[in-house]
């Protein structure tokens, strides 16, 4: 039992990290994009980087059509991604 906390302790302490990396690197601005999620400093929707995933291309794919977008944002969107969706399922 005390593993099980001590998961779920540094999953939240995880999350946090990376909601604040999250911040850093994604921005909403209603007179962008009509308030879409977008990585920081360009207009590329958050959303055209799980588009990309999904239609089979890599992130190095991604980030060559993107040249704007950062290896560190992308980063940051999957991790929170990623640590959002083990804090569903738990």
């Amino acid at each position: 039992m005390a593993y099980s906390e001590g998961m779920a302790t540094t999953l939240e302490m995880d999350a946090q990290a990376a909601t604040r990396r999250l911040a850093e690197c994604v921005e909403k601005d209603p007179a962008r994009l009509g308030g879409v999620p977008v990585f920081r400093g360009t207009r590329v929707p958050v959303k055209s980087l799980f588009d990309h995933l999904s239609a089979g291309d890599s992130v190095e794919v991604f980030l060559d059509d993107f040249p704007g977008v950062t290896r560190e944002q992308v980063r940051a969107v999957l991790d929170a991604a990623g640590l959002r969706l083990l804090e569903e399922v738990r």
